[in-house]
């Protein structure tokens, strides 16, 4: 063959090539996790919640729990709406978990926002023994997730569990105070919200977590989240028993840092896909994020990544035409930050002047799957 026709041939194939390539059309699902920071109502409830009423002392009235709810939704309705892989994904998140909220009440009122009416939110929600009456749930739209049983699986700490620290460190300030019952000992905390369920038709299972806080230091504090790591720890294995080809999710404010023994060696989450062996292993996408400067919260100037989504084996290695992983975010749009004084470049949180949005940016990840 001359070699005139065999370039020909080859632009053809390329051609051909690059004609499949283009024409790939996916189903798209954006996963969020949003740490609402305070959404508590200004009714008087059974939990420390006195804070956060009309007569506290964050004068809590209803115009602006209205408005923070305002806020909230109007974050929750863009987060991962753009374009993907070539096309639109015009829909806001399928799944979306949250931490510090008050009550199932507030989350009603939050779905029923016009910028979230139309997405037709479920609400999986338990309440927690966190004294301060603050729980995780997990919003999912109803035409794609089919909850098939969800639990809130307790974390059981005790006092006696935190590290001994040097008594000159210096004790870090927190609005997420650890508070313990003084005749057991135990530290009440959030509990981790399992929720197995198909979206489209495929099992996947979720995990929303809200970790101990670094209330008394982060030394001190630690084996209270390197607790909460092996809890998530034993809840993968247990599902990676029951299905070994299990489609694990797991996500939340962890008050830790990706690089942190909660997370590295407690729950024991990868930085690198090729690291993943078995189908239990954990890969977590925002440890390379944290390694590229990048934050979902800041404190004392220095930014972090607490708000962390991470994925099974079988998310990054899947069979055919399931879904898969593709890649992880960090919502942070300028609306959503603090543009001047001290706190400039932080999350544009509530003050007694403003109702902002939260101390902390969301996360997302986004699943496709190819139609064919």
């Amino acid at each position: 063959m001359k070699i005139k026709n065999l370039i020909a041939l080859f632009f053809v194939l390329f051609a051909i090539t690059s004609a499949n390539a283009q024409a790939k059309k996916y189903i798209i699902h954006t996963v969020a996790f949003y740490n609402f920071e305070n959404l508590f109502d200004t009714i008087n409830g059974p939990n420390m919640d006195e804070e956060w009423l009309p007569t506290g002392v964050q004068n809590w009235t209803s115009k602006k729990y209205h408005q923070k709810l305002q806020n909230l939704a109007r974050v929750l309705s863009e987060i991962g709406v753009g374009p993907v892989e070539e096309q639109k994904n015009p829909n806001a998140p399928t799944f979306i978990g949250g931490a510090e909220i008050e009550n199932r009440g507030v989350l009603e009122d939050l779905i029923k926002q016009p910028n979230l009416i139309g997405s037709d939110y479920g609400i999986v929600h338990f309440d927690s023994p966190d004294k301060r009456g603050i729980d995780v749930a997990l919003l999912y739209q109803k035409k794609h997730f089919k909850p098939t049983s969800y639990v809130n699986i307790p974390l059981i700490i005790y006092k006696k569990q935190e590290a001994k620290v040097n008594k000159k460190e210096k004790e870090e300030e927190t609005d997420d105070k650890v508070v313990d019952d003084k005749t057991s000992e135990r530290v009440f905390t959030r509990d981790q919200l399992l929720v197995t369920g198909f979206l489209d038709g495929e099992e996947v299972n979720i995990l929303v977590n809200h970790w101990p806080s670094r209330s008394g230091g982060e030394k001190k504090s630690s084996p209270f989240r390197e607790a909460a790591g092996a809890l998530n720890r034993k809840i993968i294995d247990s599902l990676v028993k029951i299905n070994p080809n299990a489609k694990i999710i797991t996500m939340g404010d962890l008050n830790d840092g990706s690089y942190n023994r909660s997370v590295k060696v407690a729950l024991g989450a990868k930085l690198k896909k090729t690291e993943l062996q078995g189908t239990g292993d954990i890969y977590n996408p925002f440890e390379q994020m944290a390694k590229e400067g990048n934050a979902s919260l800041f404190y004392r100037d220095a930014g972090d990544i607490f708000d962390q989504i991470m994925v099974s084996e079988k998310f990054v290695n899947p069979t055919p035409n399931t879904f898969r992983y593709w890649k992880a975010g960090i919502y942070n749009k300028p609306f959503m930050i603090q543009m001047t004084g001290q706190y400039k470049g932080y999350p544009l949180r509530h003050s007694m002047n403003e109702v902002g949005f939260s101390d902390h940016f969301p996360v997302y990840i986004y699943l496709l799957k190819e139609v064919k």
